[in-house]
């Protein structure tokens, strides 16, 4: 997905630093994540690791594909 580490123009910036994990169920193969070059799992609780800057893209990408957001939680890095 997006990685461990914070890339691009706010890499510097506290804000590029912050790395949180998403839990989220519910995620099924459909077609809308047939596109995906990576299987998803049909049961149990995914995570997702996402930089500060992507997290409001990832969660909305997450309500399209019919997930729950479970927990939302700061990684210290």
């Amino acid at each position: 997905m997006y990685g461990q580490q914070a890339v691009g123009s706010m890499a510097g910036t506290e804000a590029g630093r912050r790395i949180f994990r998403i839990e989220v169920t519910g995620l099924r193969q459909s077609s809308a994540t047939d596109r995906n070059a990576y299987p998803i799992r049909r049961s149990g609780s995914t995570f997702i690791t996402v930089p500060y800057s992507k997290m409001n893209e990832e969660m909305r990408r997450l309500n399209r594909l019919g997930a729950k957001i479970v927990k939302i939680e700061p990684l210290v890095i």
